[in-house]
Order: structure tokens, then C-alpha cells, then sequence
């Protein structure tokens, strides 16, 4: 586990497989996506080196349901009576009611996808808030639930207007470059969907996978959508 202070109420989790987001308001804390199974304790290690209390957690938010992202959601929630937040088509797969959907994968993703190390199954979580696009979470000055279809039927990202920050889920990546993201349910929708979140304004972007981006994330996403748009 690597902790990163991105901009003063934000943090990055770095775990041994995905990573979790911590924003930091005088209310309590909010985590964003809890890795893969396994990871809560690693989390909380990385709440209290930032010198804050795990026990002030309040919303867990799932930007979407795959294992690396809501793998430690329901072991955390157990632990803490946080509320756990998901988009309404992504909660039924969370809670272990409904399978998910398989990636279309391209060949080059295809060879990604068999490079993976084995993901641990998640334990079922209990969704406590069911968000759709525009409902307004109460931590950052009121973080905006942008639906971000494609990757999974209930992706999200979330915007914070008042700061200037955007959590992109897997819908972007920055792994060397900031680029759409891989592994999508429906790719031509995923498509759509980034080039919707790259005109939002914001200064500090962070990613499911890859580096965060402090400074000029906007410019970064245009830059990114302008290169998808010339093929």
C-alpha cells in the first residue's frame, strides 16, 4: 500500500492490486472504489498514515462493479457503517443478484486481459443509495454523479464543480498517456461516455488505473478526445 496526497482533501490509495480514493471534508470521509478483496485493512493503513480515522468514513462510493473496484466495499461497510452508493444498473450485480455482463475485447485488450493476475472474487455488498446521472452526493461541496455507460451498464464518474475534481472510474485511464479506458461491456458507448466527461472543467482528474492528473486535467482529456476523434 502507497498513499499519495494529491491536493489537500485528496488521496490516493495505491493497493497491491487497484487503488481507492480518499477525500477528506470536516464532515467525515469518503472513499472511492475499495480494490480488490482483501484491501481493507490496507485501506485503513492508508487512512490513518494520512493522519485521519477510518472510523469517520461515511460513503463508500463504486464508480462500477467490477471485482478491482468493489472488492473490499462490504468487509469496509461491515466495519464502519459507512453507506455505500452505486449507480442503480450497477447494484444489483454488487449486491450478488445479478451476473455481470463480459468485456468485448479487442485483440489488443484480448492480450492485456490474459496477462492479468487472478482477481479474487467479491463478496456481495449491500448498496445503500441507488444514483443515477445528476443526483448530487453530499461530500465535496456536492459531487455530481455523472452516468458513464459502456464500460458497465452502471458506470459512473464523479464530478466536484466547487474544487475542480473528477473521478473518472474506468471509463479513462492514464497509464502512460490519458486515454480511454479498456475492458468495455459496449466500446462504442464507452466512447461516448469519455468524450462526455472530457468536457467537463476540471483541474485535478484521477483515474482508476494510472497517475492522477493535479494540474490540468482538462486540457489533458481534450487533448486525449481530440486524438480519439482523428482515428
Amino acid at each position: 500500500m502507497e498513499i499519495t496526497r494529491v491536493r489537500d482533501e485528496l488521496y490516493m490509495i495505491a493497493l497491491d492490486f487497484g487503488t481507492a480514493y480518499l477525500w477528506r471534508d470536516e464532515e467525515g470521509l469518503t472513499l472511492v472504489d475499495t480494490g480488490i478483496a482483501g484491501s481493507a485493512d490496507g485501506i485503513e493503513e492508508g487512512i490513518e498514515k494520512a493522519g485521519l480515522d477510518p472510523a469517520a468514513l461515511r460513503f463508500i462510493v463504486l464508480t462500477h462493479h467490477h471485482h478491482d473496484h468493489m472488492g473490499s466495499a462490504a468487509e469496509l461497510a461491515r466495519r464502519w457503517g459507512a453507506e455505500v452508493v452505486a449507480h442503480r444498473l450497477d447494484a444489483p450485480v454488487i449486491r450478488g443478484e445479478q451476473a455481470p455482463e463480459p468485456p468485448v475485447l479487442s485483440p489488443f485488450e484480448q492480450e492485456i486481459w490474459d496477462g492479468l493476475p487472478p482477481i479474487p472474487p467479491a463478496e456481495p455488498c449491500p448498496v445503500h443509495r441507488e444514483v443515477g446521472d445528476g443526483d448530487v452526493l453530499e461530500f465535496g461541496g456536492g459531487a455530481v454523479v455523472v452516468h458513464t455507460p459502456g464500460h458497465t451498464d452502471g458506470s459512473i464518474a464523479l464530478h466536484l464543480p466547487g474544487p475542480g475534481v473528477l473521478f473518472t472510474g474506468d471509463i479513462a485511464s492514464n497509464v502512460g498517456q490519458t486515454r480511454p479506458g479498456v475492458f468495455h461491456t459496449d466500446p462504442e458507448l464507452a466512447l461516448a461516455s469519455f468524450l462526455r466527461i472530457a468536457e467537463l472543467p476540471v483541474t485535478t482528474a484521477v483515474f482508476g488505473h494510472g497517475d492522477p492528473i493535479a494540474e490540468g486535467a482538462s486540457a489533458a482529456l481534450r487533448a486525449a478526445a481530440e486524438q480519439v476523434a482523428q482515428g
